[in-house]
């Protein structure tokens, strides 16, 4: 009975994407056999529209209606180019993210450019931006639009493309490498910053024409944000292992994916242990002046449905001296052969896991590492005093009071029980 055997073939399809439909988080469509788009949307119903073979990025996003700014279509996990048709083969999951789970940061092939997802303006708003220049991709930098050690990482790396793809006149090996030192002094301390300018320029340079020497750049730039990914996801599982089952977590700035170009460090060991069904919740700090912690800890681990707590960062000794607290988990800017630096406010965290006698854990990749140096060595970022005198755009300080604003502090590494990396998980004593 051939229409019976289609049947029971198009139900199974049906339920097995009924299933994708139910993990995700805001908004996921997939094509069936027939090339109809079902749409999911949270937290309605679904619909259903007919969009034809060979169907465009934009026709898609006409269909959904939908802005292409705030919206990313994803398929097998990488962004869509906006010049590829969609539709492709007989059935494919596509997810359609607007305020989801995403790549913090890509390269959009038709337009030669940067983009990632301004972090400023989380949780208002998810918009996803665009640089063009080296000039804006440093200014995203800066005013951290783009922050976390591996998402600087993959910045880094993209920057040195986008330089060798709007370099005009001649000589572009020389205007790469003043470009890459431009990148690298956007923000100092983070040690990823450099290693994916580096990287990526060691690779180009050694292309015998300008076009290859392009096509080597955003070859090694793509290279090393899909590494990340999977870098991060490792080491998410040998976190995992140091989490048991209804283990409350506390977790300072963010380390998730928004700091690198998916899944997370510090969040994605608590991912991993979720996924592998452990009951974890988590507080996560405030994290002043620029509050990541809730602006977007707090917002990533809601669009995953992990059970999250927000506290002032001033309430940490109150809630470990509750007992309500059974590890930390911080990420790291960069790790010396003494100590680690991560956002302000971490050393702290340490000195209170240590009076308190709970497990302080710090999440990075091997990229982190800079082993060569000390603490005494590394020069610290200041930032603008008026990050501190101003909240939302409103003065809580008088105007003209000076301001002591560095973004990262050293911890000791004897403050550190154990460092988990890809390779798995390092403890004291460190022996580098």
């Amino acid at each position: 009975m051939p229409g019976v055997r289609w049947m029971i073939y198009t139900g199974t399809i049906n339920l097995i994407v009924y299933y994708l439909l139910r993990k995700n988080i805001i908004l996921v469509v997939y094509i069936s056999y027939w090339m109809k788009i079902k749409v999911r949307m949270m937290p309605g119903g679904e619909r259903s529209l007919d969009v034809p073979k060979g169907a465009t990025y934009q026709k898609l996003l006409e269909k959904l209606k939908v802005d292409r700014e705030t919206v990313i279509v994803f398929r097998n996990g990488k962004p869509v180019p906006e010049d590829e048709e969609v539709c492709q083969g007989d059935i494919k999951i596509l997810k359609v993210v607007s305020g989801g789970s995403t790549r913090t940061i890509y390269w959009n092939k038709k337009r030669n450019t940067v983009m990632l997802i301004d972090q400023t303006l989380l949780p208002e708003k998810f918009k996803v931006i665009g640089c063009a220049t080296v000039p804006s991709l440093v200014e995203a930098i800066k005013s951290l639009r783009v922050r976390g050690a591996p998402a600087l990482g993959a910045a880094g790396a993209f920057g040195v493309a986008l330089a060798a793809f709007s370099h005009k006149g001649k000589n572009l090996r020389g205007g790469l490498k003043k470009s890459a030192a431009v990148i690298r002094e956007a923000r100092p301390t983070a040690v990823n910053l450099s290693y994916g300018v580096d990287r990526v320029l060691g690779v180009a340079l050694n292309g015998r024409t300008d076009n290859e020497v392009r096509k080597l750049a955003l070859a090694e730039a793509q290279k090393i944000a899909d590494e990340g990914v999977e870098i991060n996801m490792r080491l998410g599982r040998h976190g995992a292992m140091l989490l048991k089952n209804g283990e409350t977590v506390l977790t300072y700035c963010n380390a998730g994916r928004l700091a690198c170009v998916d899944f997370g460090t510090a969040l994605g060991v608590i991912r991993a242990a979720v996924q592998q069904g452990k009951k974890i919740k988590v507080f996560a700090c405030e994290t002043r002046p620029l509050n990541q912690g809730s602006r977007i800890t707090a917002w990533e681990l809601m669009q995953d449905g992990i059970d999250v707590t927000l506290i002032a960062d001033n309430m940490a000794a109150h809630v470990m001296r509750s007992g309500k607290i059974d590890k930390i988990i911080v990420g790291a800017d960069r790790i010396t052969r003494d100590a680690v630096f991560n956002k302000i406010g971490t050393y702290m965290i340490s000195v209170l896991a240590k009076e308190h006698k709970v497990p302080f854990y710090v999440a990075a990749p091997m990229s982190t590492f800079d082993l060569k140096r000390t603490e005494k060595e590394i020069k610290i970022e200041e930032r603008d005093g008026d990050e501190l005198r101003y909240f939302a755009g409103k003065l809580i300080a008088p105007k003209k009071v000076k301001v002591y604003n560095p973004a990262f502090d050293a911890t000791p590494l004897e403050d550190v029980s154990a460092i988990i990396t890809e390779k798995g998980v390092l403890r004291p004593p460190y022996r580098f």
